[in-house]
Order: structure tokens, then C-alpha cells, then sequence
């Protein structure tokens, strides 16, 4: 057996979502078409690679993501909590940080600390919590590979922390396209390398 284990971490597809809101960890939130398309050009992507585990955040559009992963290579579809969206006090609203949110003064004092950030889960629970699903999923599929299916900003924090950069960032310069791969590769539990890639590009 390889000593060497990847762990790809997935963002989900495009979400059906006509109101525009910030759906965040609210139920009923599906893949939309193109997000279908998505999860299969992925799945077709890593059809030769040695997935050994496929687990995704509880939420119907990681769900939904990883069930064609994780059916192409006869493996079950397991859940991890800790692989969630952050939590947001935007959530289920239309307007979230760095989204004209000066513009209305009664939501001022939850955009008060970007560094915290203030308006939602605190990025050092995010990187605790995600890189304990990720040592998880590495212990499950050592030797081979293991696909956890997450969201934005968690697979974001997780990158930073990972790599020891600041996890306070700009949004807008996330390195974390809809179902793009982010893998860790680790020679035992010791991490050797982190790469980035988009098998959806173009859909």
C-alpha cells in the first residue's frame, strides 16, 4: 500500500436559487442543472483515480454533489457535520458582506471586524473544524484518496490554514470556483503538497 493519501476537497455545483439569497445553512437549497453537470464532469474527472471515500457536509447540494463520485466507484456516500457551511447572520437574506451591506445602517455592527469575521462563524472554528473532517477522511482512506465535498468559504479557511497563511481574506479573491478540487497530499499524516484544479471549467 502507497503511504501517500490525497484528499480532495470539493466545492459543490451551482445551486438552483432564484430569490438571490444567501442560503447558508438553510434546507431546500438543490443543485441546479448546470450544478448536475458539474458533479458528473467531476466525477468523470477522477474515474481513474483510487477513491477510496467520498463524504460530503450534510447540506442537499453536497449531497447531491458527491452521490455521482461516490456511485461511480461503489463506494457509500458518508456525512461529515464538520464539513458544513459557515454559519452567517446574512443567512437567508439578499445582501451579505461586501455586498453594498454600508448601505443599511441596522446591520452595521455585524460587519464591525472583517479579521473575525463578525458577521458569522469565526474562521479559527472553520479551520478547526474542517481540518478535523479532512484528518478523518485521510485516516479512512490511507493509502488511496478521499473526496469531502464542502462549500466556499470552509474550503477557503481550510486552504489557508493548511498552507499557514491569514485567514482573514477578500472574497472576492477566493481560489474556490463551483466544484473545483482542492487536494491535499499527505506522506503519512505529514502534508506534502496542495494543488488546485477545476474539472468543471467551462460548464
Amino acid at each position: 500500500m502507497s503511504s501517500k493519501t490525497r484528499v480532495h476537497v470539493m466545492r459543490h455545483g451551482e445551486v438552483h436559487n432564484p430569490e438571490g439569497v444567501l442560503y447558508g445553512r438553510l434546507p431546500g437549497y438543490h443543485l441546479s442543472e448546470r450544478g448536475r453537470a458539474q458533479a458528473q464532469a467531476v466525477a468523470d474527472s477522477l474515474a481513474n483515480n483510487d477513491i477510496a471515500v467520498v463524504i460530503a457536509s450534510p447540506l442537499e447540494r453536497a449531497q447531491e454533489t458527491a452521490t455521482p463520485i461516490a456511485h461511480y466507484h461503489g463506494v457509500s456516500l458518508g456525512t461529515d457535520e464538520d464539513l458544513i457551511e459557515s454559519a452567517n447572520y446574512f443567512e437567508g437574506k439578499r445582501m451579505s458582506p461586501g455586498d453594498g451591506v454600508w448601505r443599511h445602517p441596522k446591520v452595521w455592527w455585524q460587519v464591525r471586524n472583517p479579521l473575525t469575521p463578525s458577521w458569522g462563524e469565526p474562521y479559527r472554528v472553520i479551520a478547526a473544524r474542517m481540518s478535523a473532517a479532512v484528518d478523518r477522511a485521510r485516516l479512512k482512506a490511507e493509502g488511496h484518496e478521499a473526496v469531502c465535498v464542502s462549500h466556499q468559504l470552509p474550503v477557503e479557511t481550510l486552504r489557508r490554514f493548511m498552507q499557514g497563511t491569514r485567514l482573514a481574506h477578500d472574497p472576492r479573491r477566493r481560489q474556490c470556483n463551483l466544484a473545483s478540487l482542492t487536494t491535499f497530499t499527505f506522506d503519512g499524516d505529514r502534508l506534502v503538497d496542495v494543488s488546485y484544479s477545476e474539472p468543471a471549467a467551462g460548464l
